[in-house]
């Protein structure tokens, strides 16, 4: 699919200058720093170099005093607590970091409780709370959960069971007759940052627990790379706060991962060599990023959920013992081979639906359903249809006599007010503008269908239907030298906010030595026809049909990030294409 390349609107002048001045670096980097609203050098060096210092006090936040003070209601009249969580990243890190940090004050009074994504669907169950009630739990924290959980809170209180709401999803009209409400989202909380993942908010919840106790920060930060594994792949933007505990999150995954990430990380491509005798473990050979987190550690977290139970991936999480954390490790990623192949099998029964359906096929949005597709990866095949057919998309299935699907989006259309506007035919629905989830009578399909169609076709732009890559500079590659890239590395950790810059240069030829590799696969070398002077090899993946047009000797134009590529123990930079434009 052709895209649409795009210049991010530039730096004003004087900032960019004044930024060159005071950093020393180039007028490309301080421009940079301007598109991303920086233009003092405090401001650059708090984001070059993140403190713990600029995290906000946890008591700005909403109904914050009320939940610390019935946790320690509870602990003081030692009552059975549950930490009760969502089944994919942000919910089990979050119920890990949660249940750990209140485990050490609890005891064995305190357990978790993982939702059945079949038997119970999303967020707060009845059978959730009957359990609680059986149990005698008198206290249920909710996390990445629960905001619109009205009904369910209230059949708790008709059970005296208080519950304290960790979430970070929108709000409905009615709040839950909850003790306490933790969601930046709330029209009427005032805390400074309102991007926070589940997981983030479960931080907030014990940095105030901690504060209140006199306890020392470091206690709290044991957990801050559960934080960022769930900021990762919730893919929740990487600034204000979340850039300071993603910064930090992955400082502490690099130095010593916990049992159950070391345990995952042996089954990624991500190398591993022994150290000398006299130290223990197994040592990185290259840094994790947000990006390792996204798809080489949140996929094997999330497949318990998807394809059996949670639980285990928080088993895993909360591990200490190595032999332990291998175990399990070793069955969720069993469970993730099992997943990938159902994912790959449903996308293209679904690819295959639109594809004989010439109104399906030529529609401004996708919906498609079948009764036997599995629950749990329904959400994956909404992704991959929206990067086929680049449009809102909504995947249904059939379970527990309801019709229940995900939702995925496209850019700048908020795919959770379409919905929204369908709420009538809905049982529920939750969720954030590019992702959401639903279920609705099977009656009710046919007319839900026609709604959200009619919905999306009328509010949504021609140009939101043509994937748009959005370039922050034209460079020449006589400016990419190993300072600029060296100054460059620390824009990371990179995520939506503050994405990967992308680059372009202009008459760009083949030098000669490229070929299509793997699954048609580019491996470049190239220069510029304006200074042979510079060679710098590439990869452009997926774009191997286009090998004729470029060995032809033709220039043509290239949008990219520029990345470090090691290989037999050398290390270089090589130009990560995203697409390629002729003349």
């Amino acid at each position: 699919m052709q895209s649409r390349w795009k210049f991010k609107q530039k730096g004003e002048e004087q900032v960019v200058k004044h930024l060159g001045e005071v950093l020393g670096i180039d007028v490309h980097l301080a421009s940079l720093l301007s598109q991303r609203e920086i233009s003092t050098y405090e401001e650059a060096k708090y984001f070059f170099r993140p403190s713990l210092d600029q995290l906000h006090d946890p008591f700005l936040m909403k109904d914050m005093d009320k939940a610390v003070e019935r946790v320690l209601i509870a602990l003081k009249e030692n009552e059975k607590i549950l930490i009760y969580g969502d089944y994919d990243v942000d919910g089990t890190t979050a119920v890990a970091l949660v249940y750990s940090y209140l485990k050490k004050f609890f005891k064995k009074r305190i357990e978790f409780y993982i939702p059945d994504r079949y038997s119970e669907g999303y967020g707060i169950s009845y059978k959730g709370i009957d359990h609680a009630a059986e149990h005698g739990f008198n206290l249920i924290i909710a996390l990445d959960c629960g905001i619109k959980a009205v009904e369910k809170i209230a059949y708790a209180n008709t059970k005296n069971i208080d519950f304290i709401i960790c979430d970070h999803h929108r709000p409905g009209d009615e709040l839950p007759n909850a003790v306490a409400v933790l969601d930046t989202k709330r029209t009427d909380c005032s805390y400074p940052f309102n991007e926070l993942s589940g997981c983030g908010v479960g931080f907030k919840l014990i940095s105030a627990l901690a504060l209140v106790q006199n306890e020392p920060f470091e206690h709290v930060l044991e957990y801050i790379d559960l934080v960022a594994i769930s900021i990762a792949a919730d893919i929740v933007p990487i600034t204000g706060e979340n850039r300071i505990l993603a910064y930090f999150g992955l400082k502490a995954v690099n130095a010593k991962p916990r049992p159950g990430i070391e345990a995952i990380l042996s089954y990624s491509q991500i190398k591993r060599r022994e150290e000398p005798d006299e130290i223990k473990g197994l040592v990185l050979t290259r840094e994790l990023t947000i990006s390792d987190m996204v798809f080489l550690v949140g996929p094997r977290i999330n497949a318990a959920g998807r394809i059996e139970s949670a639980s285990d991936s928080v088993r895993l999480l909360i591990a200490d013992k190595t032999e332990h954390a291998v175990k399990l490790a070793e069955a969720v990623n069993n469970l993730n081979t099992e997943r990938r192949s159902l994912d790959e099998h449903i996308t293209e029964e679904a690819l295959a639906i639109i594809d004989a359906d010439p109104v399906q096929r030529d529609a401004r949005s996708t919906v498609v359903y079948n009764k036997n597709w599995h629950k749990g990866v329904i959400g994956i095949v909404a992704s991959r249809l929206t990067e086929s057919y680049y449009r809102p998309t909504i995947v249904l299935t059939h379970a527990n006599d309801l019709i229940t699907g995900s939702a995925r989006s496209v850019k700048n259309f908020d795919v959770y007010d379409a919905i929204d506007q369908c709420s009538d035919l809905l049982e529920h629905f939750g969720g954030h503008k590019y992702a959401a989830g639903l279920s609705m009578k099977p009656e009710n399909l046919e007319a839900f269908k026609q709604k959200f169609n009619d919905y999306v076709s009328t509010h949504i732009g021609d140009d939101m239907l043509v994937p748009e890559i959005e370039i922050d500079q034209l460079l020449d590659f006589e400016m990419i030298t190993d300072k600029f890239y060296r100054i460059l590395k620390q824009f990371a950790p990179y995520g939506p906010g503050n994405m990967a810059p992308v680059f372009q240069s202009d008459f760009v030829v083949d030098t000669g030595g490229s070929r299509v590799v793997g699954k048609n696969h580019l491996k470049l070398v190239l220069m510029q026809q304006t200074s042979r002077s510079k060679e710098f090899s590439g990869i452009a993946f997926q774009k191997g049909h286009l090998y004729e047009q470029i060995k032809n000797g033709n220039p043509f134009s290239i949008c990219y990030h520029i990345e470090e590529n090691e290989w037999m123990g050398k290390s270089n930079l090589q130009l990560n294409i995203k697409d390629i434009k002729f003349d």
